[in-house]
């Protein structure tokens, strides 16, 4: 197992500079990380750099709280693939899934994957920040991400009160079957963490810890 094609090479944070930005990407191509996730004002810097290697250029939207309107993500989805962009984190509307206004939900990650997907091979991958939900309402976000036609669920945005846990890994797998795209996210910063989260089900981690990892897997 390559678990360096198996990391999106994370760097988040409010006050991330570009110097830091082109390092996480320089980092990327030496180790050959899945990809590098950042945030959208920085997805077309990222993107000059990774041009003609293998590693991907992901990005979030409505990122971190999942509160802007449907019309706003699916532009912000836009504008980053436009921007090179190959693969789209987005936040799901927390309040209305607790709410339990699933139609809205689906609706909302329907029209964010429709639009990525209207450009060609744009991974979708649903933020569902699992320290806020019950199991129940895991299993049905699970479900409707599923439906909605995505690609991947996500445990966790990384400023949540909570990360990724082996239970929620195993909930997840579980509920969207062995086809379905499974990425944790948030404190998963040591390769002992991570085989345990791999072996729950996750086939994508999100970490900004990509490298500890690799040399200690």
């Amino acid at each position: 197992m390559d678990i360096a094609k198996m990391i999106d090479h994370t760097l988040l944070k409010a006050d991330a500079t570009d110097i830091q930005i082109k390092k996480l990407a320089e980092e990327a191509i030496e180790y050959g990380f899945a990809s590098v996730c950042v945030n959208p004002c920085h997805v077309k810097y990222v993107a000059d750099i990774l041009k003609n290697t293998d590693v991907k250029v992901c990005t979030v939207i409505g990122f971190p709280l999942g509160a802007n309107t449907v019309e706003t993500k699916v532009f912000e989805a836009k504008e980053a693939i436009l921007n090179g962009a190959h693969e789209i984190d987005m936040v799901l509307n927390i309040g209305k899934l607790k709410f339990g206004d699933y139609d809205y939900v689906k609706n909302e990650i329907e029209a964010v994957t429709g639009a990525a997907k209207s450009f060609g091979d744009i991974i979708v991958k649903v933020i569902l920040e699992t320290c806020y939900l019950s199991d129940e309402e895991k299993i049905k976000a699970c479900k409707i991400t599923v439906d909605a036609g995505a690609d991947f669920v996500k445990t966790s945005t990384g400023f949540g009160s909570g990360g990724a846990t082996v239970h929620d890994v195993k909930l997840m797998r579980k509920t969207v079957g062995e086809n379905f795209g499974v990425k944790a996210s948030g404190g998963v910063r040591t390769a002992e963490f991570a085989k345990e989260i791999v072996e729950a089900g996750a086939n994508r981690i999100g970490t900004s810890s990509g490298i500890q990892i690799v040399k200690g897997w």
